[in-house]
């Protein structure tokens, strides 16, 4: 099984809350991979919306993506360009 993970800048104006953790956790769901995201050593499923909404993101701030599982790869892509992209 492969894993993929990075440290990467969230640059949605809105961080993580509500409406955009919503689309990541959308994104996460569409993949077999287990998705995790750490802020601060504190790691969450990024396939569950209270777990996502529990680590308080915001713009600029940095996490850790890590995704493992046969198409991890491609999850991952897709979940990084998300945290990187500078719009809704």
């Amino acid at each position: 099984m492969e894993k993929v993970q990075k440290e990467i800048t969230v640059n949605n104006p809105h961080g993580l809350h509500a409406r955009p953790a919503s689309l990541f956790v959308q994104i996460a769901n569409k993949f077999d991979s287990v998705v995790h995201l750490e802020r601060e050593g504190e790691a969450v499923d990024g396939k569950s919306i209270i777990a996502v909404l529990s680590l308080g993101i915001n713009k600029g701030m940095k996490v850790k993506l890590i995704v493992e599982g046969n198409d991890s790869p491609l999850a991952f892509k897709e979940l990084k360009e998300f945290l990187e992209k500078e719009h809704d």
